[in-house]
């Protein structure tokens, strides 16, 4: 199912939660996944089911908070969480088989990982074959949906902590503050170092790099 719910108000974000409830779906899962656009890096997906009316104030789409406050949310996130899973595909396997196709192996993971199974997860954007039919996808839903945001901050964090792990060992491209997207630093530190193993060598930057290295 791909649906859109009214963008506004607070209650809008418990909209498509509220309507599985009402068919007496308790067991919900909230997907989102980070990284699909960077260089190097893997995809991390997260998917999380939360108490029924549990609400963090503040969550919204990821990428429209600080750092500071999305590392703060994260931890509430994870203590109110009833189940919470964690997945990701490497830069290997975006080459091998493509960003789409990671990123919902990523998803795939992230579930199969709950210690709760869900009865129906609620996905941002298009719908995911590879999660089965279960789903409801919703267009903007890391900001739409109130469980799908709370995935989006959780998977953002995880994957900000593990490119600055990866920023230790791989110094000079500047991981820790770009996180593996492509900024004129971290290209000119491509031109300037190569690539690394966890660079995603499909990506036409990397290729150029590359070919001309």
């Amino acid at each position: 199912m791909r649906r859109r719910p009214r963008s506004g108000g607070v209650a809008d974000c418990f909209e498509v939660e509220e309507s599985l409830r009402a068919r007496g779906i308790e067991r919900i899962a909230g997907i989102d996944e980070v990284g699909r656009g960077p260089l190097a890096g893997p995809v991390v997906a997260v998917a999380l089911i939360l108490p029924p009316g549990c609400r963090i104030e503040g969550a919204t789409d990821s990428k429209r908070l600080t750092a500071g406050v999305r590392e703060r949310l994260a931890a509430e996130i994870e203590r109110c969480a009833l189940a919470l899973g964690i997945g990701a595909a490497s830069a290997r396997e975006v080459d091998r088989l493509n960003i789409r196709r990671a990123t919902e192996l990523a998803m795939q993971r992230a579930v199969a990982r709950l210690a709760i199974p869900p009865e129906h997860v609620i996905v941002d954007g298009l719908p995911v074959p590879a999660l089965g039919e279960a789903q409801t996808a919703v267009v903007e839903g890391d900001r739409l949906v109130h469980l799908v945001s709370c995935a989006s901050i959780v998977a953002k964090v995880t994957r900000d902590r593990l490119m600055r792990r990866l920023a230790q060992r791989y110094p000079g491209y500047g991981w820790e503050r770009n996180a593996g997207y492509g900024t004129q630093a971290h290209l000119e530190a491509l031109a300037r170092l190569g690539a690394t193993p966890h660079h995603r060598r499909s990506f036409a930057p990397i290729q150029y790099s590359l070919e001309f290295s």
